[in-house]
Formats: structure tokens, sequence, C-alpha cells
């Protein structure tokens, strides 16, 4: 760890402790201690840095994909980066391509796409574009805490409540309560999912892990409220951290059904690119007498590494400790009676006017 980065101790009120240097940085700065701590000023009050939002212009809006292991084929993302600061975050290594640091940058230095909502309606306006299920936020969370302000999502829902264009969401955040009319009515035609992410039941956890994430019973306050306005939900306890929340599967599970969610799904702890050093980091400082045994535990389910991003196996790991976590996962789920969401209807698609000079008089 480079002394420049280096942690005193965590930060409150944020998931990562560091700025980590990206992949692509070009330049990384070592920095001396002189006696006087200076060594830290060039981390932006690093006791207690702020949010940072910055306007953006998007180019293009819907993100397309063709991974095996991946439900959706498109996605779009309002904002870039995360206010959540989930330590954990997979999209964290993302902010490396903007020269950001994928530590602290990712939950502090955030972008708004301001015309998400009007480059979409442009895209699926496109005489060849064929509909299918949107997943609105993938490499952020479409709730995070700066959507009050901004409201971007609420806008691309909007548009596609209008257009009648199925959309389906992963979130950590109560926020989501704000935009139950249109999700209800969405709902009534077979066109929105909701799946709440939830990986510990703790508070005390959680405020570690996931800091500006809805508390975890909130999460479950706002499932219940979807379930009762007939809002199709469901539960993706992601990550599964062994050693750390694995022993909580089955709360999970049940707390959830309890509260209105149907179907069911774990993502195992993924470590990709940058985001090893930012784990790493936070075990040393948040635990660490296990630290060590965490570690054991992820390499034997990833092939002796830190992560492995093959297909089919860095969703779920390999090896007996992750085949154990899947024979869990499918018997907590047969007895609770978990099944699938039904489908959601992309037959109703109305694609939207494409814009015009003369506006809606012709």
């Amino acid at each position: 760890m480079d002394d420049a980065r280096k942690a005193r101790a965590p930060i409150k009120g944020r998931g990562a402790a560091s700025r980590v240097a990206g992949r692509f940085d070009k330049t990384h700065t070592a920095g001396e201690d002189d006696g006087w701590g200076s060594v830290y000023d060039g981390l932006d009050d690093a006791a207690r840095p702020r949010t940072e939002v910055t306007a953006e212009t998007a180019r293009s809006i819907i993100t397309r994909n063709t991974s095996p292991d991946i439900g959706f084929s498109q996605s779009v993302n309002p904002y870039r980066g995360c206010e959540h600061g989930c330590v954990y975050c997979f999209a964290r290594p993302s902010h490396a391509y903007l020269d950001l640091s994928p530590g602290l940058d990712f939950e502090t230095r955030l972008f708004a796409k301001t015309n998400a909502a009007e480059r979409l309606r442009e895209e699926l306006a496109k005489p060849g574009y064929v509909p299918s299920t949107i997943a609105l936020g993938i490499n952020t969370d479409a709730y995070q805490p700066i959507e009050r302000g901004h409201r971007i999502t609420r806008e691309v829902l909007e548009l596609l409540a209008q257009c009648r264009h199925p959309v389906s969401f992963v979130t950590k955040s109560a926020l989501i309560e704000r935009d139950l009319d249109v999700l209800a009515q969405m709902a009534q035609d077979r066109l929105v999912h909701v799946f709440f992410s939830i990986t510990t039941l703790d508070n005390r956890l959680a405020s570690k892990l996931e800091p500006r994430a809805a508390a975890p019973h909130a999460r479950l306050r706002a499932m219940r409220a979807l379930h009762e306005a007939g809002v199709p939900v469901g539960v993706m306890i992601a990550p599964v951290i062994p050693f750390i929340t694995d022993a909580e599967l089955e709360r999970i599970l049940e707390a959830s059904h309890d509260n209105g969610a149907r179907a069911a799904g774990w993502v195992l702890l993924r470590l990709p690119h940058e985001l090893k050093p930012i784990w790493r980091e936070w075990l040393e400082l948040h635990y660490p007498d296990r630290a060590a045994h965490v570690m054991s535990l992820v390499q034997q389910m990833r092939g002796g590494r830190d992560y492995d991003s093959g297909f089919g196996t860095r969703m779920r790991g390999e090896g007996p400790f992750a085949q154990l976590l899947a024979q869990r996962f499918k018997r907590a789920t047969r007895q609770l009676g978990y099944g699938r969401l039904a489908p959601l209807d992309v037959s109703r698609f109305e694609p939207p006017r494409p814009p015009s000079p003369q506006g809606d008089l012709f």
C-alpha cells in the first residue's frame, strides 16, 4: 500500500478508506511523513470527504451486453459513481476510466447524466429499436441519495411508463417508494420487477459495508410497501461474504419472504481489478482478526486467486464452500416457497415520437 493513500482509520460514512490508484493512472504519488501529518494533505480532508456532483451530457444512454451469466441485455445508468459507498461494489473499477480512484472517488466524485431521459427518448424512437427489459441502475444505484434532488431516475421511469417499456431494478435504497405511483401502474401491465439487494440484516455491519445505503430494515419496509401495491419484488443476497455475512443467508431469505419477496438470487463476493486492494484494506481496518481467514476462503472459491472472472463461475465460485452455499440457498428457497417472477411483457411497447422542430403541432 502506497504511503500516500495509507489509511489511518475508517472514514465515517464512507466505505473506502483511501484513494486507491486506478489501473490506467500514468503517475503514482508516494508521500513521506515529515512529522506534521502532511502525508495526508493530498487526500482532500480525508477525515470527512465531501460529495461532489458534476453534470454530464451523455452521448448515448443504453448500455448493451451479451454476457451469458447476466439476466438482462441492456441497462441504463443515470449516474456514474454511487454515494452508497458499498465497499464491495463490483462497479468501483469503472471509475478508473474517468482517471479517478475506484476508492474514495467512486463514492464522492459523482456524475449526473442530466439529459438521460432525452437521450433515451431518442434511442427508443429509432426505427430499428427492438424492445427488451431495461435494467435501470446496474453500474450505479438508480436510487442513491443524490436522486432525491436530481430526479433523473424518475424522469427515465416516467418515459418508460409512457412508452410501456419493461424495466427492472436492483436497489439498496428505500427511496424507490417515492415512485410507487408509477411502479404500481406499470405492474398492472407486467412492465416492472424490483429486486432489493440485501447483504446483511445487522445494522452495525451494514453501516461499515454500505454506509450510505438504506438500513436493512428500511429496505424490508420498502419491499413490503411495493409488494402490497402489487409490484413484483424479489431479494438479491449480494454479495455473500465468507466468514462475514454467509451465516445470515437463511435469515435474509426468511425476512425477505415475510415482507413480500417471491424470487431470490445470490452472488458471491467479486473482487475485479482495483477492488482487491480496496477490500483488503477494509478487512484490515474492520476485521483484522479474521482478514486472513476471509481471504483464504475467497481464494479457495476463486482457483487460488482473489478473483476469477470466468463466465459461469464468477458469480458463484467453485469448490466445497461455494457448493455448500449453493446447497443452503437451494434448500432455504424451496422450504420458504420462493419461485420466479412472471416474465415482463415486451409486446406492449409503444415507441415515443421522435423529437420534431415543430413540436407537437404535426
